[in-house]
């Protein structure tokens, strides 16, 4: 039998743009550790749309 791990896959969408009004959604798809980081993410990431580096928080 297969071993559950404890890595799960998270989505990251910006939060500038969601507040802007800007049409459109930057997300990204990553994976962090349950155990390590219980929390949500939080990282800086670019946004094709708004042409810059933003942050974005994990989503769901």
């Amino acid at each position: 039998m297969a071993k559950k791990g404890n890595r799960v896959q998270v989505i990251m969408e910006c939060t500038e743009q969601k507040n802007s009004g800007v049409p459109g959604t930057s997300r990204y798809i990553t994976t962090k550790n349950r155990k390590n980081t219980p929390e949500r993410l939080e990282m800086k990431k670019y946004n094709s749309n708004l042409k810059k580096v933003t942050v974005h928080k994990e989503i769901k």
